[in-house]
């Protein structure tokens, strides 16, 4: 794949759109360097399970592609922060970051220049990504207050004040990953539930609509209850599953609109004559 990348890059210099996936690594920064040189227009760029790049590749992207609105380096694990920094002072329209398992480059320092420079992002994905903590989330929340999907998922680091900044500031947020950020506490789920959401003109739904608090074990039912009444659109109910509790055993009795409107329902139906 590398020489192929190598061979085509100087034909496609009006490329805006390419995945470069892989299965088996096969990559090198030279080939990302091609395309740094002659695409300049590219917009969308996956360079997912990536492994044998380096910080070459960001930086020669960052020169290359500031256009770039949407990029996908998870799994390319040994990028560093300094590099990533480096990219969002290029690469300042970016909307959607995939950062999922980008150990090394995904750390407070990185956050806050993203945070800083990048302020239409709209969805990023740092799922374990175990340095991150509440400075660097702080900053997203601040810089970046039109962001509607984040994942935090294995975020171990972070506490109630990463989602306290983000229920204030966020206010498009509707979906958040919090699994396994066994730190989070009813403080934070009660800051969600009485945040305020903005709402537009064509949207149906206001709020959160996908929550993941798996093995949040400090939880307690009436705090993830109140989200629910807050949001309708949290379901725990079967084949929706837009509120995830698996593993928090505490949270049994946590119901959705759905189960309390099943219920009236079902005390509402005629009793047969005997």
């Amino acid at each position: 794949m590398n020489n192929l990348v190598l061979s085509l890059a100087p034909n496609f210099t009006k490329l805006q759109t390419l995945v470069l996936r892989q299965d088996k690594p096969q990559l090198l920064d030279n080939a990302i360097e091609a395309i740094a040189n002659c695409c300049h227009d590219l917009q969308d760029l996956d360079l997912s399970k990536s492994f044998k790049l380096t910080d070459r590749s960001l930086y020669a992207l960052a020169r290359g592609c500031p256009n770039l609105t949407k990029l996908n380096i998870s799994g390319c694990s040994a990028f560093s922060d300094t590099a990533l920094a480096y990219l969002a002072g290029f690469c300042i329209n970016l909307k959607y970051l995939n950062l999922c398992g980008c150990v090394k480059a995904a750390s407070n320092k990185a956050l806050k220049a993203i945070g800083y420079n990048c302020s239409q992002l709209l969805s990023l994905n740092l799922g374990w990504c175990e340095h991150v903590g509440d400075v660097g989330v702080m900053s997203l929340a601040y810089g970046c207050p039109d962001l509607r999907a984040l994942d935090l998922c294995g975020c171990v680091l972070i506490t109630d004040e990463s989602v306290i900044a983000l229920a204030n500031n966020c206010l498009h947020l509707r979906s958040l990953g919090l699994y396994y950020c066994q730190n989070i506490t009813d403080k934070a789920m009660y800051s969600l539930a009485h945040r305020p959401v903005k709402n537009h003109m064509y949207e149906e739904e206001l709020g959160l609509m996908n929550l993941n608090i798996s093995q949040c074990t400090a939880l307690t039912p009436p705090a993830v209850q109140a989200l629910c009444d807050s949001f309708p659109a949290l379901h725990t109910c079967p084949g929706r599953h837009s509120l995830i509790i698996s593993g928090c055993l505490n949270l049994t009795s946590v119901h959705c609109a759905c189960a309390f409107q099943a219920h009236r329902a079902a005390g509402k139906l005629p009793r047969h004559a005997h």
